[in-house]
């Protein structure tokens, strides 16, 4: 049989041990609970400066305009657009300057050529010019504006 003294070491050493253990996830759960209540404090208010603002779209009543043709004369162009913008300044002041923004992009389509816009790289570069057109100002008390995306909803060359 054992000696009574190594069993005694041997319950001592476990007991302490397993105190060592308790302390350990005692500390564990402490630190847990206590970073989450930190976050908790401070999230919502971080939360809502990291959230991404929502995407902004500004559907444009769809444009039927007169285009050359190579070999047909005059054709006809329907086009739908949307604008994607960055901001609620943009959404509104574009809203408000309906009429110039329309005429501007009236202008800018018919001066197309129906050949070319007929192709992935015409759309294209019309979306390229449509974005550049927002750099000369519609009004003179024109703010910045971003306008992020120009998307092509519907689109016929006839």
């Amino acid at each position: 049989m054992a000696e009574p003294g190594k069993r005694s070491r041997k319950v001592v050493a476990l007991i302490a041990l397993m105190a060592v253990l308790v302390a350990t996830l005692v500390a564990v759960n402490l630190y847990l609970l206590l970073g989450k209540d930190e976050q908790a404090k401070a999230g919502p208010a971080a939360a809502e400066s990291k959230a991404p603002e929502p995407a902004r779209f500004i559907k444009l009543d769809p444009f039927t305009v007169n285009v050359q043709g190579d070999l047909c004369g005059q054709r006809l162009l329907y086009v739908g657009l949307t604008l994607q913008v960055g901001d609620e300044k943009t959404e509104r002041y574009l809203l408000d300057n309906l009429p110039p923004l329309r005429s501007r992009l009236l202008m800018l389509l018919s001066s197309q050529d129906a050949e070319t816009a007929a192709t992935a790289d015409g759309k294209r570069a019309l979306a390229r010019d449509v974005t550049a057109m927002f750099e000369e100002p519609l009004t003179p008390s024109q703010p910045e504006l971003t306008v992020q995306e120009v998307l092509f909803t519907e689109f016929i060359v006839q």
